[in-house]
């Protein structure tokens, strides 16, 4: 059996073809699937091919608006938390993370009011990750911009 590397319950990732250096993730292996925080998408055509833009605030970045683009992978029904059905777009895109990049599915949602803008699913960390739920931030931190007064 081959070692895993282990995360802790939250970790700062990042999805570099998204622009996103650092964004604050929480590893959530009751999940299935991995969520990013979106503030608004818009869907386009290209070259015949369905493809959405979206815009999100990643917050401890210190950066502004991110906005970026991907073409749609799928678009299916997901059940959150609270047991609410919605039908949600899937992008497949790069996750980058404890110095390990694969590419992951991610469906775009409206996270906001939750501590993490980004959900990492069991399907995101099968096969590579485990986790250790009494640690956190094994492979390093955000750094803040401006520090807490």
């Amino acid at each position: 059996m081959s070692s895993k590397i282990v995360l802790g319950w939250r970790e700062a990732a990042a999805l570099p073809a998204l622009g996103l250096a650092a964004i604050r993730a929480k590893i959530d292996t009751g999940a299935r699937s991995s969520a990013l925080h979106v503030d608004s998408q818009w869907r386009f055509v290209e070259a015949g091919m369905p493809w959405v833009g979206f815009e999100l605030s990643p917050g401890a970045l210190g950066a502004g608006r991110v906005e970026a683009r991907a073409l749609v992978h799928d678009e299916r029904w997901v059940t959150d938390s609270g047991g609410h059905r919605s039908s949600r777009v899937f992008i497949r895109t790069v996750l980058s993370l404890a110095g390990i990049e694969r590419e992951i599915e991610i469906n775009l949602a409206d996270r906001r009011g939750m501590r993490f803008p980004m959900l990492l699913g069991r399907t995101a960390v099968t096969g590579v990750f485990t986790v250790d739920p009494a640690r956190s931030f094994l492979h390093g931190r955000i750094r803040r911009r401006h520090p807490r007064v």
